[in-house]
């Protein structure tokens, strides 16, 4: 067998053929594979940005420290009224505390949103206080305070109504993003809506320069209440750190590779039974049992990065989209998980074409030349 039989220039002569000869078949290949790549890199995106981004909104609230009560979740969706709001007078009176806000959590049933029911001078005396784009602070039950974010998405204007847990607010104010939650209420308002009188579901704590001595005060009033530092809290808002979500991650980018696999499977399967004619020829013109397996692989290795690359450009089109159309939803692609999702389709497509590919590099010359 000459170089020039099965070298690298006659595989890849072949390889543009057999693309030129099946450019449908080639097309959804590549297209079932830039949609995998989708599907891992949005899943992983979104819950990756949306827990980075509300760990930046809890930075930004100028406390560094959460007062949370027994087994409370991480996730303020979830949390419930049942600390005293004089709870946060005790804080108060601690040598090492500077300030405390104590804070009703509320989600409103439409739209999942996290609204805070919050008494306006404390919560703002935690840091520079609310930059105001238009409007003022809220000075009646029924006003509430929208950020800038969800006003442009909102199309919100000072003066709209907005439903909010189901009770309609006048917005009276618009400020920066960065504040903890989209929609700030009384926090009396607040308590009369959930029949929470009294109550509240954190409080947020800024020291007077020792985090580590003031959250050891705080845990001598109740022992019993979850007390963590900003920094702490932040650190747990990765989705590498969350427990809950690494099985539902594992199972995108598990349905990801399937998706790949069965695609190429079923794709390599179909182009081995047209091409055994083409392949018995190159068997009797001296192509071996592993030059056929290495075109085949590397026909898939090519469809497959092409593909990869077009559902690389596909989601960040779409994430350009996304911060456009819906500036509230936040994607995080990082570089690691970029290249992850090239490596992942690789794998899912290989393994889809291993074994059509070595049933070919099987074939019989003799047979293949007499199939119809």
């Amino acid at each position: 067998m000459t170089e020039s039989t099965s070298g690298p220039f006659s595989l890849v002569q072949m390889f543009w053929g057999n693309l030129a000869a099946r450019p449908l078949r080639c097309f959804l290949s590549i297209l079932a594979i830039a949609i995998q790549v989708v599907l891992v890199l949005m899943i992983v995106g979104l819950t990756s940005g949306v827990i980075a981004e509300w760990g930046k909104r809890q930075e930004g609230v100028g406390a560094d420290i959460l007062v949370q009560p027994p087994n409370a979740s991480i996730f303020f969706a979830f949390s419930s009224a049942v600390m005293q709001e004089s709870l946060g007078d005790q804080i108060e009176k601690l040598p090492g505390v500077d300030e405390v806000a104590p804070t009703l959590i509320l989600s409103d049933p439409k739209t999942f949103m996290i609204v805070y029911g919050i008494d306006y001078k404390r919560f703002n005396a935690l840091s520079q206080g609310f930059m105001f784009r238009a409007g003022r602070p809220f000075e009646a039950p029924d006003e509430a305070i929208a950020d800038d974010i969800v006003a442009q998405t909102r199309h919100l204007k000072v003066g709209a109504t907005v439903t909010l847990v189901n009770h309609p607010f006048r917005v009276c104010g618009i400020v920066a993003h960065g504040k903890g939650a989209r929609f700030f209420i009384p926090l009396k308002t607040g308590q009369d809506l959930v029949g929470a009188d009294k109550k509240v579901s954190m409080f947020y704590v800024r020291s007077k320069g020792d985090t580590e001595g003031t959250r050891a005060e705080i845990l001598q009033l109740d022992p019993q209440n979850r007390v963590r530092s900003m920094s702490e809290y932040v650190t747990l808002m990765s989705s590498s750190n969350l427990p809950e979500l690494k099985p539902f991650i594992r199972t995108m980018v598990g349905l990801g590779i399937v998706i790949s696999f069965l695609v190429v499977l079923m794709n390599m399967h179909t182009m081995v039974m047209e091409r055994t004619r083409e392949i018995g020829i190159l068997k009797a013109l001296g192509f071996t049992r592993l030059d056929v397996v290495k075109m085949l692989l590397g026909e898939t290795a090519a469809l497959t990065i092409v593909g990869s690359l077009a559902g690389i450009g596909i989601t960040f089109l779409t994430q350009a989209i996304l911060k456009e159309t819906t500036p509230s939803l936040s994607i995080l692609l990082t570089p690691g998980w970029v290249v992850g999702s090239i490596g992942l389709a690789l794998l899912g497509a290989a393994l889809g074409a291993t074994v059509p590919a070595v049933r070919a590099s099987s074939f019989d010359p003799v047979e293949a030349l007499a199939y119809e």
